[in-house]
């Protein structure tokens, strides 16, 4: 008896602590630049929500993407592994649904997991007890969406459907006796920056500050800097400017656009802005309706964390907030990303979980979208994380005691050249406060010393105080690719206009 006794109190104990493991609320916005985000020192916006989890959780601030571009920074979150390696190298790509991927792993220890919003991989979502998904990139209002049933139109405004959809499978789409792994997804804040019904006319009285870089002039980098297709000046389109009437809307939805829209556009017409002044006009319009955006999304997700609160569920729920890569918010003279400048290089990552993150924690280590599977994998209980896996869980650091052999250095690596926005091909490493990047198609190198040229307006490659600085970022980074086992990118290249027109805008409001 005693020894049954025994058996008993410890298969108690052993279901007891299989119930306790925590949920997961992963957040993920796509195109959330860290400087469009209050808690990370935003001079142009408020964002309550996203501050809620970092007072209460953990804020990093060194959290860098492998590949600043949407779908294979999905493809590495979702296997762990750098883009040569999942197959996923460009939005080109199709993502292969068929390789270990986290919600795989989770699946098998038990946890229920589910993704709602953008996928962005061309292939269906594999791993998942529960999907629905954009196409592709998925508009704004009215979202067609896809799931197992098959794709369905929802009207509204797909923020706040995406949120409805986290929320209905939270509240009964779920089976409550399992944890779970759901994966909320959002296309704002992408292009082409349309906002919400609820914010419309918000920061119409203000006007927003210039980032410091605005007017760069790229002369003190490489040719690859000034040939891109990104500048605010000269690269954006009517429909970016809303200077033409939205598609597929509802008559209620675009009677309330153009009496937000029509009065402004009417009076741009009519100043006959020129130079510098239609520059600053189109930064305006740009910054603000993608700030809007933000608020959306921000709104929320205050409403996913009330709910965590009014069920009970946040005391046992880690909540992560991400974005696939950062964004340029006029910085340098850009919208977009791509680069492994500062703006697009690094990401926001904001991390609460009750009784083991310290609230109000700031974390500087060299974190990154790598290390997220691995994360969510030790979150879930599972110990040994498999060999094709390269990066390292982050728990450790969540509860405050950085491994001692935690990276010190970091590999970057773009490909998709040619391309949308022209950005050159590169790889590079950080490390410390330097950042070495090669752009291969051109044989050229930038080195950046972010102590005293935060902005990286300058390269110092050249420059033989930096020298010995060259040679060990060089042997590092060749070290980087070895462990990393990135082949050479053998793709040609193929001619392109280095004088790309300009995409003026519309004349008049259509």
């Amino acid at each position: 008896m005693k020894t049954i006794f025994i058996l008993i109190t410890l298969l108690t104990i052993a279901i007891n602590t299989q119930a306790k493991r925590p949920n997961i609320l992963f957040i993920f916005t796509d195109d959330h630049g860290y400087q469009a985000i209050s808690s990370y020192g935003s001079n142009r916006n408020k964002t309550p929500n996203i501050d809620r989890i970092a007072s209460e959780g953990m804020r990093f601030d060194n959290c860098f993407v492998t590949n600043a571009i949407c779908g294979p920074s999905r493809a590495v979150i979702l296997t762990g592994k750098y883009s040569h390696l999942n197959g996923f190298m460009t939005n080109g790509n199709r993502f292969d649904g068929s390789q270990q991927t986290f919600p795989k792993l989770m699946r098998q220890k038990g946890y229920q997991t589910a993704v709602f919003g953008k996928w962005h991989l061309k292939s269906d979502p594999t791993g998942f007890d529960d999907w629905k998904v954009l196409l592709g990139q998925g508009p704004y209002y009215n979202p067609p969406m896809k799931s197992e049933e098959g794709t369905k139109k929802i009207e509204g405004y797909t923020t706040d459907i995406i949120t409805d959809l986290t929320l209905e499978w939270l509240k009964g789409g779920r089976e409550k006796d399992k944890p779970f792994m759901l994966m909320c997804q959002h296309k704002a804040p992408h292009r082409n920056w349309q906002p919400g019904p609820d914010h419309l006319n918000m920061y119409d009285d203000i006007e927003m500050p210039y980032p410091e870089t605005f007017w760069d002039d790229y002369k003190g980098r490489s040719e690859a800097a000034a040939t891109q297709t990104m500048t605010i000046a000269n690269h954006l389109s009517a429909n970016d400017l809303k200077l033409n009437q939205p598609k597929n809307f509802t008559t209620a939805q675009l009677e309330a656009w153009n009496a937000a829209y029509t009065p402004k556009n009417k009076a741009f017409q009519e100043a006959k802005l020129e130079g510098k002044e239609r520059i600053k006009w189109q930064y305006q319009r740009y910054v603000k309706d993608y700030l809007r955006c933000v608020a959306s999304v921000d709104d929320n997700i205050g409403r996913l964390l009330k709910y965590l609160d009014d069920s009970g569920l946040a005391k046992d729920t880690v909540v992560i907030y991400s974005s696939d890569q950062g964004w340029y918010l006029g910085e340098h003279g850009w919208y977009d990303k791509r680069w492994m400048y500062e703006e697009s290089f690094r990401t926001p990552l904001v991390v609460r979980w009750p009784g083991v993150i310290k609230e109000g924690s700031v974390n500087k280590d060299f974190v990154s979208n790598l290390d997220f599977a691995q994360t969510f994998l030790d979150i879930a209980g599972v110990s040994k994380i498999p060999d094709p896996m390269q990066g390292h869980s982050l728990v450790p650091i969540f509860k405050g005691k950085t491994p001692e052999d935690w990276r010190k250095s970091f590999y970057y690596h773009y490909y998709e050249f040619p391309g949308a926005h022209s950005v050159r091909r590169h790889y590079g490493v950080r490390k410390d406060h330097y950042k070495l990047i090669h752009f291969y198609n051109l044989n050229a190198w930038e080195l950046f010393d972010l102590k005293k040229d935060p902005n990286e307006l300058k390269s110092v490659y050249s420059q033989p105080d930096y020298q010995e600085v060259v040679k060990d970022l060089k042997v590092e980074l060749n070290e980087l690719r070895k462990k990393y086992k990135v082949p050479e990118d053998t793709r040609p290249v193929k001619r392109v206009n280095r004088k790309p027109k300009k995409q003026e805008p519309a004349k008049k409001n259509k």
